[in-house]
């Protein structure tokens, strides 16, 4: 969108033209400025001295002249000049004032998109550019983001294995948390925000006091390679893993021991997640399937076959998400509407796939991307997905239509996480080139 100049350009510009004061006669000099100068003076007591005569203040006229030192008659090019000047002021000033409104228009427009956010509810709110906050600190690649469940805090994590939180409201930073001694690889919040739990390519997995001393209260070893994700049971008292090893691990958060180990897949797990009810675990792996799991009985539940390349990441749709899904999956009334459980994973393959869980099939799969897709979160009110990706963007997939709703030039490198505020209107992203971006949704 061109906007229009900008009020002080504008204002400058008519002083431009109005007067020989500006910045055209200045240039060339004191000398140049003090004629000008003395020339606007003469025109102006002159188109003044026009003015008197024209309206009969004969008396006022002659002590103006002995007063400016003005001899013999006013010559006639300054015949009412003085009232087309003020005239023309007071047109110039109604335009200024015509285009500082129609500027402020326009970049209310151009910040919040349109329609314009007055215009919409909380339900529609979608990540718009440009980005709130650069947060600079990291010294690799930032390889996930996650937002604080009460706090004003997002906490990022990368290969420099640093874990940094940052307050998210003014773009500050507030700390760093030092233990692991290689790549971090993924980081999760307990449900109150209490405890944080992280995993490395140190094969190891940490717990973290996240209320006051940010010290490491726990390490857990057990994999036998690279762990690459980790997440906490709703209830808090387990968390679960995934590693390279091609194994998933459940830990007892009180003593720190390994309860179950789940296996199965083929290759490297990826990314584990658990569902809202606490009763199943998704997990996504480089042998492309996304597996489900019941979480007590250690059974796999349903292999969900469809990427055809690695799956990196998936996520479980909240029940307000349920009623778009169905319209999306064009679900047969007669028959009944998709019960779910519903997921969502995106791969290698540039897709992302929603999978009905109760039934183990693909519902329908949202193609856009350009290069890998890394990170997929549902928007709280359920009815959009983001993803990030390697083709350095993030895209808003409005889910009843199946077609990508907006796409935000997020960084100058791969896109690598991304988490969506379950409260407050906030999408936090991470990438390659070392940053993590905060993005305000109108």
């Amino acid at each position: 969108m061109h906007l229009p100049l900008s009020v002080k350009q504008t204002k400058n510009y008519l002083k431009l033209i109005i007067s020989p004061r500006s910045s055209i006669y200045s240039q060339k000099g004191d000398g140049h400025n003090q004629i000008a100068v003395e020339r606007q003076r003469e025109e102006l007591n002159k188109a003044v001295a026009d003015y008197l005569s024209s309206n009969g203040y004969l008396t006022a006229l002659e002590g103006f002249k002995k007063d400016a030192d003005m001899p013999g008659e006013v010559e006639r090019k300054y015949g009412g000049l003085l009232e087309k000047k003020w005239t023309s002021v007071i047109r110039l000033q109604k335009k200024v004032m015509e285009l500082e409104s129609k500027l402020s228009e326009a970049e209310k427009e151009y910040i919040e998109g349109a329609p314009t956010r007055s215009k919409r509810s909380p339900s529609d709110w979608i990540p718009r550019p440009p980005e709130k906050f650069t947060l600079n600190g990291h010294r690799a690649p930032v390889t996930k983001v996650i937002f604080h469940p009460m706090y004003n805090l997002a906490v990022s994590s990368s290969e420099d294995a640093t874990i940094k939180v940052w307050d998210f409201e003014t773009g500050e930073y507030e700390r760093s948390m030092k233990g692991h001694t290689d790549s971090v690889q993924d980081i999760a919040l307990d449900a109150n925000g209490k405890m944080l739990v992280s995993c490395s390519a140190d094969m190891s997995i940490k717990l973290w006091d996240f209320t006051q001393t940010y010290q490491c209260l726990k390490t857990m070893r057990g994999h036998e390679h690279n762990v690459s994700s980790v997440t906490f049971l709703p209830s808090g008292d387990a968390i679960v893993s995934a590693s390279r090893d091609r194994t998933i691990k459940m830990w007892e958060v009180a003593t720190g021991y390994c309860t179950k180990t789940y296996t199965g897949h083929r290759e490297w797990v990826r990314q584990v997640r658990v569902s809202p009810d606490g009763t199943l675990m998704a997990s996504c792996s480089n042998d492309q399937t996304v597996r489900v799991w019941i979480i007590a009985s250690k059974e796999c539940k349903a292999e969900l076959r469809g990427h055809d390349h690695v799956v990196e990441c998936i996520a479980w749709a909240p029940e307000s998400s349920h009623s778009a899904i169905n319209e999306a999956a064009g679900a047969d009334n007669k028959k009944g509407a998709y019960e779910g459980p519903f997921l969502v994973s995106g791969s290698r393959d540039k897709t992302l796939r929603v999978w009905d869980v109760g039934r183990g099939i693909c519902l329908f799969s949202l193609e856009g991307h350009d290069n890998w897709v890394r990170g997929v979160v549902f928007h709280p009110h359920g009815k959009y997905i983001v993803s990030a990706s390697d083709d350095k963007s993030l895209r808003v997939w409005d889910i009843r239509n199946k077609r990508c709703g907006k796409k935000l030039e997020a960084h100058p490198h791969f896109c690598t996480s991304l988490d969506f505020h379950k409260t407050q209107p906030f999408v936090v992203s991470g990438s390659v080139d070392q940053t993590v971006k905060i993005w305000e949704c109108r």
